[in-house]
């Protein structure tokens, strides 16, 4: 199966190892996987503050780049979501190449779940685990029903982690809420981005957390900048490194 590899630009510059863990977990199940290497931002950023022209050369970009492979994949639901309910904003609606880009994009959990039907992962991670649902995962891809999240019964996130030898996955009081990136929000309302942060972090240490994932790197960029200026011990780790048994940095068993 040949897949072409999306890599949001954050993860690019400053969370590498995401993105290699993406193309090893790939590779374990077979995917041949590509990386066009003139990808660029996929225009999320530009989109979300009302910039919609200058967001429409990165999408027609990332059309043309993606239009002949079979599957798009990419370890982020807020670019994903981007590609698969916005660029419909930036482009005539008879526009038959992306619609077909559209079809053929999955978040990482998404295309192990509902394509490659994985369900034995090859991974040990002897470690207590709060899951980190995001907005964007959530609320447009659907990766898990809030009725059924909200008894821990179902996301494609858990689904997989529940597959980890040795994983401890904690249950949360409020699994559906935002963490309070939300992006240029952190900018613009600081002190409210910074609140629901450190909210989110207090439910997952109430949890017993020793690990905070999720499919959104910026949701967990966002957690990692309060945690680390508050000297808190918890550590935060993409569900792709776990999918493929990487090891904490600061973190024994126990």
């Amino acid at each position: 199966m040949r897949v072409g590899l999306f890599i949001p630009c954050y993860i690019d510059q400053f969370f590498p190892q995401v993105g290699l863990a993406t193309v090893e977990l790939l590779e374990q199940f077979g995917c041949e996987v590509e990386y066009p290497e003139s990808q660029t931002c996929c225009g999320q950023p530009m989109a979300n503050t009302g910039l919609l022209e200058q967001a429409k050369p990165l999408a027609k970009s990332y059309v043309s780049m993606f239009a002949d492979f079979e599957y798009v994949v990419c370890p982020s639901g807020s670019c994903t979501a981007m590609v698969t309910h916005h660029y419909g904003d930036l482009f005539p609606p008879e526009d038959a190449g992306l619609k077909k880009v559209q079809e053929n994009t999955f978040e990482l959990t998404e295309f192990l779940t509902d394509v490659l039907k994985v369900e034995n992962i090859s991974a040990k991670f002897p470690y207590r685990v709060g899951l980190h649902n995001s907005c964007h995962g959530l609320r447009e891809l659907r990766l898990g029903s809030a009725s059924e999240l909200m008894q821990n019964r179902f996301s494609k996130a858990r689904q997989l982690l529940e597959q980890v030898e040795g994983i401890e996955l904690v249950e949360l009081s409020r699994i559906d809420e935002c963490c309070g990136f939300g992006g240029t929000f952190a900018v613009s309302e600081e002190a409210v981005s910074c609140m629901m942060g450190n909210d989110r972090i207090h439910d997952h240490e109430e949890a017993g957390a020793q690990i905070i994932t999720a499919g959104d790197m910026s949701c967990l960029m966002h957690l990692d900048g309060l945690l680390r200026r508050q000297k808190k011990p918890i550590q935060v780790m993409h569900i792709a490194e776990i999918l493929t048994g990487a090891t904490p940095s600061h973190l024994v068993t126990g």
